[in-house]
């Protein structure tokens, strides 16, 4: 895991995506070792908080389009759609501290855990469509289920950065504060989770996840689906090779 820290502080375990140098784009390999390490928090006892932040300028900027196995479209997807699960079902609390850009899989992991902090440095961006893709990672039911199918819509056609301080407004996340204050207020709110009742958190967000995302595995399906054809586009194709060139593609609609 080399991409990826993760230590414990007491009660809490803090993973940190590590390639700062990319603004912590992921890959279907970084994606299965989150996945993993959310997984095995779940059968520790002594964790009773978890901690999802990236390293450097950055939360995650998305999918690494400059590393991507073009021959297997569906590995990323799918391997995202695993740490989606794993936030979902983990019986412990998530909190995302974001910083920075949370762009692409890296905004739909943000807001697939259970409480999102966020700097005033922070935007969250579906900019899926800027590269000929749709969102995935569980983003077209995330987003509507947090702010509304008015303004998802206009978050997934137009590819826009939300700053933070919008996002609160809209309610997309739980709080907005200063950077320098990042820190001292996600310990505050670690610890308040880290001394509540381990059982009655659990219970409580598998309720309100059921109640409100339990359509997440029909959403994922569909984002297969609808993925790995688009992945499959020329449109898509024009679009790595106009993102490795620094300018902006030319979209024919095949």
């Amino acid at each position: 895991m080399t991409f990826i820290d993760c230590h414990r502080d007491g009660p809490v375990l803090r993973i940190t995506l590590n390639r700062p140098h990319v603004l912590n784009a992921v890959t279907e390999g970084v994606l299965d070792d989150l996945a993993e390490l959310i997984t095995e928090a779940g059968d520790d006892p002594d964790v009773r908080v978890l901690v999802l932040s990236g390293a450097g300028r950055a939360f995650s900027s998305g999918a690494d389009l400059t590393v991507g196995d073009l021959s297997s479209p569906a590995g990323t997807i799918e391997a995202a759609n695993r740490v989606v699960r794993a936030i979902r079902a983990v019986p412990r609390p998530v909190v995302a501290a974001v910083h920075g850009p949370a762009a692409g899989v890296g905004c739909s992991i943000a807001l697939a855990c259970d409480l999102v902090l966020t700097s005033t440095s922070a935007f969250f961006q579906l900019a899926f469509v800027n590269v000929g893709l749709m969102p995935d990672g569980g983003a077209t039911l995330l987003v509507p289920a947090n702010i509304g199918r008015a303004r998802a819509m206009s978050l997934a056609l137009l590819g826009e950065r939300l700053p933070a301080t919008t996002a609160a407004q809209w309610g997309l996340v739980y709080r907005v504060v200063e950077p320098e204050q990042l820190r001292p207020a996600l310990d505050e709110l670690t610890t308040r989770l880290s001394r509540a009742a381990p059982l009655a958190l659990a219970r409580t967000k598998h309720a309100v996840n059921a109640a409100t995302l339990g359509d997440l595995e029909e959403s994922l399906a569909r984002e297969l689906t609808g993925q790995s054809a688009l992945l499959e586009s020329a449109d898509f194709h024009a679009a790595v090779t106009a993102f490795a060139e620094k300018r902006t593609p030319d979209f024919a609609g095949r």
